[in-house]
């Protein structure tokens, strides 16, 4: 069975329309061969960033899926064009990390089938999966082992030292922190992309904030307990800065002109 990134190359090359559903990980919707939508059952879509942002009611979410018109947001004055694009752009990119990386499952394209948000933006196959594998690398340069990603996240008790500088989507992780939910647990909770999570994450770990998972301690070595240095705090943001609130600032629409020409460079 080809991987997934093969496979959508190959109905890209075929300039395909339709909805290759990826067993219950989830789908993607394809236009002439370009991405339209990505759904992933692990991450926040684009109506849950919405709704969590207050910006958009359930209702009109509601009327507008219902009629299959994305735009209907924009013409109701619910959004900007610039907001629902970048939107829809956050969300895509995320779920293209994670379902990417699905395995084990036999994709099923139905030709023609299409997401009520596709058409607010169009990303070339072979531009997300490059992105998909620099954001891999830069999660792996911040924290080297992907064991908190799918493990309860849970703070230490006490700060390693005297203070600490958080994000706020750090800070929101930690509050709500349970010690039961995982990372995509707590972006779906937050309204919160599960990536910039996961990102947060490995990054309170470099920080000494977060406890490791008991089952993958590290081995003993010579009679005592080996303990790799932590990886040094990265405080680069991530090169393409997908923030997952929809405030109205004029300026979400000049990120969004720097992201699209960010994909441009990558395609």
């Amino acid at each position: 069975m080809p991987a997934l990134d093969m496979l959508l190359a190959g109905l890209a090359r075929e300039r395909s329309t339709g909805a290759l559903r990826v067993g219950r990980s989830g789908t993607i919707f394809l236009d002439d061969g370009r991405v339209a939508y990505m759904e992933c059952a692990d991450t926040p879509g684009a109506e849950d960033v919405l709704a969590a942002s207050g910006r958009v009611s359930e209702q009109t979410l509601g009327a507008a899926r219902r009629e299959g018109a994305g735009s209907r947001l924009v013409e109701d004055g619910a959004l900007t064009r610039g907001e629902l694009q970048h939107c829809v752009l956050g969300a895509v990119l995320d779920a293209a990390f994670f379902l990417l990386q699905v395995t084990g499952s036999r994709p099923k394209f139905r030709p023609g089938e299409r997401h009520w948000l596709g058409g607010q933006w169009f990303f070339e196959v072979e531009a997300i999966v490059r992105e998909c594998a620099r954001r891999a690398a830069q999660l792996t340069a911040i924290w080297p082992s992907a064991e908190l990603d799918s493990a309860p996240v849970s703070p230490v008790r006490r700060l390693p030292g005297h203070r600490v500088v958080l994000s706020d989507l750090q800070w929101e992780i930690l509050i709500h922190a349970d010690r039961e939910a995982t990372p995509l647990e707590l972006a779906r909770r937050l309204g919160r992309p599960g990536y910039s999570t996961l990102l947060a994450v490995r990054r309170l770990a470099a920080a000494g904030l977060l406890h490791r998972p008991a089952a993958t301690a590290l081995p003993l070595r010579g009679g005592r307990r080996h303990r790799e240095p932590s990886p040094p705090h990265d405080p680069d943001a991530p090169a393409l800065p997908l923030g997952p609130a929809v405030n109205g600032d004029p300026t979400d629409l000049n990120l969004l002109i720097r992201l699209k020409k960010a994909l441009e460079e990558l395609s």
